[in-house]
């Protein structure tokens, strides 16, 4: 349910401008904002690089650029010792060694590649070879000779590919199962041979239950995982996740074009629904028997995270249902003998992050909100024996009011760790630097905006990627402790007339600080007709210091003599632990509630708007908002759902289960949140809109609401999107949508 997410600083997008550019970005001529503008290929602000990788040695970092459609592109490589730029891999043989997405016909692949970065190349331990991923066939390209090599060739698709510490060797997952490949590919070894035929002879669909070293969809989404297999550090052994889908309910995707239609059946475990059950193996990269590790007893948890502690021991976090608590375990890889060495506890929930790091001298880091706010700690344990003892809490390294938001890198020998944080103001992020001991904590660059950084594995160099509401992403190549130097500009956008939002406070019932957003017409007169953008989830804040295209839209709205307000009230995240569980237990009741406060109290402060002609709109979660404010509200005459979960029970276990609690006892929440339940109450004109392939928020949502309202004798317009996934991603629909949105207000709110 999340379309906003958290900013990752793995997969910023930039271009070194040091050299000459392979796609200019031209200065854009002054021409009206439109929606065709801003949602064609590239934006108004053109297309940036992607999949930006730093060679394990540290000293190049790379880049695709692509023309605005994607048709063209080239694999660059700035030099961190001079800042310079060039072409690693030429378009023509970058054209098959990795095309773009947009050449991917299913949409639901798409999504998957796009939404959680999947890699299209990896660099190889030597920093002299590029693995190219050409949509599920691999390529060995030399960088020496600038000749490639077809590293697989079989006609199932290959997955996650990755090079062994060594680089002899390479791992990946086809058809379920987890296979090593010697690098000249001659060689290849199957780890795993899974199949669930003989498990559960009444299935009919055993054959894709057994998931080995492959993520399935419910750990990618809710829980961050984007790989379930790791090598050792000597390259001779893997760690992987299995998952057993066998229990999991599935959901029908249908595709309705062509003549007879076509299911697809997507594994998905609803609220209260049997999950995976999934279990941690060791491999040997000759194969052989795989060792099966037990770490307890509940098969109802949640394998999160694990990897190498050194070579022999490994390290895993384990959830529990309820997601109140969270386990860090060591084990013993040739005896199997585990020892929990950290228990983390927290009420209502524990959050499942990427913070983990193991240092050297028997150290890691470990973030927690124990104090309010989600702060960085050391702990300290016994390198020569992992198991002898549990960990110890050295210190805590960050302290205050703001909100440690990742951690970035960290260079043991300066004794340093960078991180991004919202430090001073919760609209925006930047990035940190603080020493092991707490001592030092400042800002590594300047300005305003939102902020985040892309670390080389040595921690000497990064790039840093900011925006704010009226400029799009600007790049800058910095030296840790040194200068930052331009790399990259979006094109100028100045000749749209962008106006500057107006950042205003207000106070919810109990007098929390609410942090709004207010987007006023130029030639503001009378009777201003308001349109409110809500999201209103613990995914994603709407009021920021950051770019956004649906924000240009606003932009958009605003030239056409629309007010537009957006306010992040209790239950959206960046504020710490009592502002984000706020909304625990009553979806929809806190939130709703924040955002009439807060709207009350803007018509009072700004006379000019018109109370009687507001309107307000979401999507995913702010979809569920507009239903949740349009059903127990009467302030607003229209509004716009786009993929809305209508009932909690639709939406994914794990996501739901951890704001709602568990069933049964959480039912009477799940009930009162529920617009199918409140359908008759409806106010006001609703534009509803889905895409038929939304793998993430099912079409049942949409097609349960219908047949309340339908029953509740409410009208209202319904705009279905043909194979269309959450996002309704693609020029071509953004525009009809936002057309539609456009003229839905215009229509209710202006008359026309």
């Amino acid at each position: 349910m999340k379309l906003t997410v958290r900013l990752l600083s793995t997969c910023f997008l930039f271009l070194a401008t040091t050299s000459s550019l392979l796609f200019p970005q031209d200065k854009a001529p002054a021409k009206p904002l439109t929606i065709e503008a801003i949602f064609a290929d590239g934006g108004i602000g053109g297309r940036g690089p992607e999949a930006l990788k730093w060679s394990p040695d540290g000293s190049r970092l790379s880049y695709v650029q692509r023309d605005d459609a994607g048709d063209h592109g080239q694999l660059w490589a700035v030099d961190a010792a001079t800042g310079k730029a060039s072409v690693l891999v030429s378009e023509d043989k970058l054209a098959s060694l990795a095309p773009p997405v947009e050449k991917i016909k299913d949409e639901r692949e798409k999504e998957r590649l796009t939404r959680y970065s999947v890699a299209a190349y990896h660099w190889a331990p030597d920093s002299k070879h590029i693995l190219f991923d050409s949509h599920g066939q691999l390529w060995l390209y030399s960088l020496e000779s600038g000749t490639d090599v077809q590293f697989t060739s079989n006609p199932e698709p290959t997955d996650d590919p990755k090079f062994s510490p060594d680089g002899k060797l390479i791992s990946f997952v086809r058809g379920h199962n987890l296979f090593v490949r010697s690098l000249d590919g001659q060689k290849e070894k199957q780890l795993t041979n899974d199949s669930t035929k003989n498990r559960d002879k009444d299935k009919k669909d055993n054959d894709n239950n057994i998931l080995n070293g492959e993520v399935d969809w419910v750990y990618a989404e809710e829980l961050g995982v984007r790989s379930n297999q790791f090598w050792s550090p000597d390259s001779r052994q893997l760690v992987f996740l299995q998952t057993d889908e066998t229990h999991v309910p599935t959901y029908p995707i249908t595709n309705w074009m062509p003549a007879h239609p076509n299911v697809e059946m997507e594994k998905y475990p609803e609220v209260g629904d049997p999950n995976p059950v999934v279990r941690l193996g060791i491999a040997g990269a000759g194969g052989g028997k795989v060792k099966w590790i037990k770490l307890t007893d509940d098969t109802d948890t949640y394998l999160p995270r694990f990897g190498w502690v050194r070579n022999g021991v490994i390290w895993a976090e384990i959830l529990n249902r309820a997601q109140t608590k969270l386990d860090l375990y060591f084990v013993e890889v040739s005896s199997g003998r585990s020892r929990k060495v950290l228990t983390e506890t927290a009420s209502p929930w524990v959050n499942v992050n990427d913070d983990f790091r193991i240092l050297k001298n028997g150290k890691f880091l470990w973030t927690s909100w124990r104090d309010g706010h989600t702060h960085l700690y050391v702990y300290s344990f016994d390198a020569a024996n992992p198991l002898a003892a549990d960990a110890k809490l050295e210190r805590q390294i960050t302290h205050g009011d703001f909100e440690v938001i990742s951690v970035d890198a960290v260079d043991e020998d300066a004794g340093s760790v960078f991180l991004t944080a919202n430090e001073g103001d919760a609209r925006q992020q930047h990035v940190y630097s603080v020493q092991l001991d707490g001592s030092g904590f400042h800002r590594l660059t300047k300005g305003e905006g939102t902020e985040g950084a892309s670390f080389a594995e040595n921690a000497k160099h990064f790039v840093s990627r900011v925006s704010s509401n009226l400029e799009p992403p600007r790049m800058s190549f910095c030296a840790v402790g040194g200068d930052c130097n331009p790399m990259w500009q979006s094109r100028d956008v100045s000749g749209y007339g962008l106006t500057p939002p107006k950042f205003l406070d207000f106070r919810a019932e109990d007098g929390t600080v609410l942090h709004g957003s207010l987007l006023l017409p130029k030639d503001a007169k009378n009777k201003i007709p308001l349109v409110v953008y809500v999201y209103g989830g613990p995914a994603g804040q709407t009021v920021s210091k950051a770019w956004d295209s649906t924000e240009t839209f606003h932009q958009l709205l605003a030239q056409q003599g629309f007010a537009v307000f957006s306010v992040d009230n209790r239950g959206t995240p960046n504020r710490g632990k009592a502002f984000n569980a706020a909304i625990h237990l009553q979806l929809g009741a806190v939130e709703l509630r924040d955002q009439l406060a807060a709207l009350n109290q803007l018509l009072d402060q700004y006379p000019q708007l018109d109370r009687d002609h507001m309107a307000i709109w979401g999507w995913s979660n702010g979809a569920a908002m507009t239903l949740f404010a349009m059903t127990h509200s009467q302030v607003f005459r229209a509004g716009v759902a786009v993929a809305p979960v209508t009932d909690q029970r639709n939406y994914d276990s794990i996501y739901s289960e951890r704001m709602m609690g568990l069933l049964p006892e959480g039912v009477k929440a799940y009930e009162d949140s529920a617009s199918t339940r409140s359908a008759a109450n409806l106010h006001g004109s609703l534009l509803l809109v889905h895409g038929t392939s939304d793998d993430n928020v099912h079409m049942q949502n949409s097609i349960q609401l219908i047949d309340a309202l339908i029953n509740a004798g409410k009208p209202f317009r319904l705009m279905l999107y043909p194979n269309k996934t959450h996002g309704i991603a693609g020029p071509k629909a953004r525009t009809h949508l936002f057309h539609m949105i456009e003229e839905h207000f215009e229509r209710e709110l202006m008359g026309k």
